[in-house]
């Protein structure tokens, strides 16, 4: 495969550290590769380097003549002069933009809730955070850089950004890096992982379970001293390889290689003992919502006769679009807000802690030193069975010796986090409410997180754009969706299809039909039924395909000798028969489309 770019002999360092030493590293047409790292050991430096953003201190970044590259940074510099529509689509005629899939896919992914007329600098982080990746999404570029690009994207946006990635190039064309904490993502994109630790950089093959696998096993062969770091990395490769086992399908997760290391391992929670612990705290009742509405002063009805009886032990994941009811809902569980219609009984001995998207529960050790701040819990916690001190509590969440003198104030946003879910738990609440608790936590801090809760024997209730998160730590899905509480069996890919029916549904009310209109049924029947369904599956599969081969003809052609007329004129005549076949296979799913819908 072609080389795109590289480092030579990288080597950079600050005033207090080295962050790089003689690193040499390069990425290839094909290559798609995550960036996984501790916070603070050098990730978005890398990417900054590489892109040219900063000059190493030492060695070289190369990239082939005629490269194009865009990245994406954590920065936001976009001018809040300009309106929406000129941030992404600039002085690019509306018939040209308008008329391009890739443009339009964006736009709707990204942008569709945001007013195209409005200034950027009336939109809120969010908002113009997508607006930028927006932006370097409609380009065409060879490279793209990614530093955390599923910040304040939800599941359906998170989901909709791996599938672009995904169909963007060619196979074995483009390249891709990309810095995140989503699991998920990337095991869904990536063909390789950069491990970014003590001044180097470490390659993996695949996305980030086969990750796991192999750091599990180098840190078996080498045998370091790095027990615990090893124990929690084979409990992470056991929930990968039993609890999602889609994930593990991937052809270079050797499982024979993941059986041999996690025989012995035993399943991340004793769901028996802490159901049995759970039922001692709590006893059998926790929180029931009895037929519960809520609606607000505007004559907005949030929730709508939703009934939901919690369990002692209970672990559930919660999701939903924003303003969809999700933190109403957990208001009314914690006692903060009374419904405007319904019934809410709550159990004598429940205990509700809530671990907020802010930091309000430092405000008042902002100046502490950490280890005053441990020095006044309780000399013991039982944890996994185990019986540990508030410093191990520490420790097992990150924390080194040499920052237990730290004030509050000056630890870094993940350690914040991290101190804040800390105390929380160490309050000892026996209903635990998670609300985004991935923010600023690299993926060894969250399996640690993780861990920790594993062993919390309590009700614990979590939102999350985080679809890794969710799968891991609950046992449960529910979806508030159109003012009800809907059970997910089959989890975040059950949520999906909703939301894709809801907005299909959504659009056909736009576009003239009513409400309370039933959608139309098809007058086939029984085997005719069956089979029409069949061809409009396999003619979508058709499409797909006939789309790569199409997209492969036309890099193809753009890369040949401009001056061999025969050779382009008989690639043209095979990307003309491609587009034919399109063009017949497209027509008949229309027909089978129109034929099922009535």
């Amino acid at each position: 495969m072609a080389h795109l770019l590289g480092a030579e002999s990288l080597h950079l360092e600050y005033p207090t550290r080295v962050i790089f030493d003689s690193v040499t590293i390069g990425l290839n047409e094909g290559d798609r590769v995550g960036i996984v790292g501790r916070n603070g050991d050098g990730k978005s430096t890398l990417l900054r380097l590489l892109a040219g953003r900063i000059e190493p201190d030492g060695g070289r970044v190369t990239r082939r003549n005629g490269v194009t590259l865009a990245m994406l940074d954590q920065s936001d510099d976009l001018d809040g002069d300009l309106t929406v529509k000129e941030t992404i689509v600039g002085d690019i005629d509306e018939h040209v933009w308008a008329g391009d899939p890739i443009i339009r896919d964006v736009i709707s992914g990204l942008a569709s809730d945001i007013p195209w007329d409005v200034l950027v600098s009336s939109l809120s982080g969010g908002q113009r955070r997508r607006i930028a990746l927006a932006k370097l999404l409609i380009g065409d570029h060879d490279v793209i850089f990614l530093d955390e690009p599923t910040n304040h994207l939800d599941v359906e946006g998170i989901a909709w950004l791996a599938q672009h990635l995904r169909k963007r190039w060619a196979t074995n064309s483009g390249g891709l890096m990309v810095v995140t904490h989503d699991r998920w993502f990337l095991d869904e994109i990536c063909t390789a992982t950069w491990e970014v630790h003590d001044r180097l950089i470490e390659p993996f093959e695949g996305g980030y379970a086969a990750y796991i696998l192999q750091r599990v096993e180098r840190d078996r062969m080498a045998a370091t001293s790095e027990a615990k770091r090893q124990n929690l990395m084979k409990k992470e490769l056991a929930w990968l390889r039993r609890g999602a086992p889609a994930r593990t399908a991937k052809p270079k997760f050797r499982i024979d290689a993941a059986n041999a290391l996690i025989e012995d391992e035993p399943p991340v929670r004793d769901k028996v003992s802490l159901a049995a612990m759970a039922m001692q705290r709590l006893g059998k009742d926790v929180v029931d919502l009895e037929n519960i509405s809520v609606e607000y002063d505007n004559g907005k009805k949030v929730l709508k006769d939703v009934t939901w009886r919690i369990a002692p032990g209970e672990r559930t994941g919660i999701l939903g679009v924003n303003g969809a009811g999700k933190s109403t809902l957990l208001s009314l569980v914690s006692g903060t807000l009374l419904p405007t219609s319904g019934k809410v009984k709550r159990g004598k001995t429940i205990r509700v802690a809530t671990l907020t998207q802010q930091l309000f529960e430092l405000e008042d050790i902002w100046n502490d030193r950490v280890s005053e701040v441990i020095g006044r819990q309780k000399s013991s916690y039982v944890s996994g069975g185990k019986e540990m001190t508030p410093g191990q509590l520490l420790e097992r969440v990150g924390f080194t010796s040499a920052q237990l003198s730290t004030p509050v104030k000056d630890l870094s946003g993940g350690q914040k986090r991290r101190l804040q879910l800390l105390l929380i738990i160490l309050d000892e609440p026996n209903v635990l409410i998670l609300d985004e608790p991935t923010n600023d936590l690299d993926t060894d801090m969250l399996a640690a997180i993780e861990d920790l809760l594993d062993s919390y024997a309590g009700t614990l209730l979590v939102v999350s754009h985080d679809r890794y998160l969710l799968e891991r730590v609950t046992d449960n899905q529910y979806a508030v969706m159109n003012g009800g509480f809907t059970h997910l069996p089959r989890g975040v890919e059950q949520y999906l299809e909703l939301r894709l029916a809801q907005q299909k549904e959504q659009a056909r009310i736009a576009a003239g039909g009513s409400a309370d209109a039933p959608a139309k049924k098809t007058g086939l029947q029984g085997a005719e039924l069956r089979n029409a369904q069949k061809e409009l599956a396999a003619a979508g599969r058709k499409m797909e395909k006939l789309s790569t081969q199409i997209a492969e003809m036309d890099l193809a052609f753009a890369k040949h000798d401009q001056s061999d007329y025969a050779g382009l004129g008989e690639m043209q005549q095979k990307v003309q028969a491609l587009r034919d076949q399109m063009d017949a296979v497209e027509l008949r799913w229309l027909e089978l489309t129109e034929l099922l819908e009535g």
